[in-house]
């Protein structure tokens, strides 16, 4: 292993994370001066009142983060981070998309019941705030649309990308696991923590079998489609527990539990022998 090589592959996936960090934080700032010349907030508004006033308007927060989005797909093209190729599509990989489509409706419901044995909430400020853009018109073009390209484009074509290089063909599944308990850290809270870090398991397995993230983004963009069309047509169910949808019965639960998996394994089991790299 080539250590001075291995050393600047870890600095840029360090510097990736902090870009994308660095951009939502400026574009946010930018869009709170923004909001404050919008509201005509004086000199004398605190940071705080600024903020809490700028989060209680939905409409507002869905464009900072689909700017936000935008800019970082822009900026990691432009600088090469993250290579955009033709290749996997031109390859016609329809009937492995739809498997991936397929493993992603397996994956709810588990996820779901995990999040609930592991008993972590996520604080009242962010749930307010996510339920607020998950009602809104506007929320899927962030949530459903550009948080899966931009998450997709950064995560895996750029810092999945040059760990895989950086720890080779051996060890790929260490690569594989810092890329996603790094997705899953900057969600910011436990509940996203967790569920990210284990779906950045499967999106950057994806990435490994194929050199692309076109997989991911659909897997994504279907995981956060499922969420936000759930959300709309299940109203004041936000706090429920699966039991509670399945009307009490934790023997529904269960039975649930057990297709997911007749959903998931067989479409895990397809997409292994149909995930390749297209050179």
């Amino acid at each position: 292993m080539n250590y001075s090589q291995s050393f600047r592959g870890i600095l840029n996936a360090i510097w990736y994370v902090v870009l994308f960090l660095l951009v939502q934080t400026l574009v946010s700032v930018l869009g709170m001066v923004v909001w404050a010349l919008f509201q005509g907030k004086g000199h004398d508004t605190s940071f705080a009142d600024l903020q809490q006033s700028l989060l209680a308007n939905s409409t507002f927060v869905i464009i900072i983060q689909v700017v936000s989005s935008l800019l970082v797909i822009a900026i990691f093209a432009w600088c090469k981070y993250t290579p955009f190729k033709r290749s996997y599509l031109a390859s016609h990989p329809w009937a492995t998309l739809f498997w991936v489509v397929v493993m992603t409706f397996g994956v709810i419901i588990p996820s779901i019941w995990l999040q609930e044995r592991l008993d972590v909430d996520m604080s009242e400020a962010m749930e307010n705030l996510l339920m607020r853009m998950m009602g809104h018109p506007l929320g899927y073009l962030a949530i459903g649309i550009m948080a899966p390209l931009a998450e997709e484009v950064v995560f895996r074509g750029a810092i999945l990308r040059v760990l895989l290089r950086t720890f080779g063909d051996r060890w790929h599944w260490v690569a594989i696991v810092i890329s996603a308990l790094i997705f899953g850290a900057v969600h910011g809270n436990m509940p996203q923590f967790i569920n990210a870090s284990l779906i950045g398991l499967l999106l950057g397995w994806m990435y490994y079998r194929t050199g692309s993230i076109i997989p991911g983004i659909v897997y994504h963009w279907v995981n956060n489609s499922i969420a936000f069309v759930m959300f709309n047509l299940m109203p004041g169910m936000e706090d429920a527990k699966l039991v509670d949808i399945f009307k009490g019965s934790q023997t529904h639960v269960y039975l649930a539990l057990f297709f997911s998996a007749c959903i998931f394994l067989p479409a895990l089991y397809q997409l292994s022998m149909r995930l390749r790299k297209i050179l």
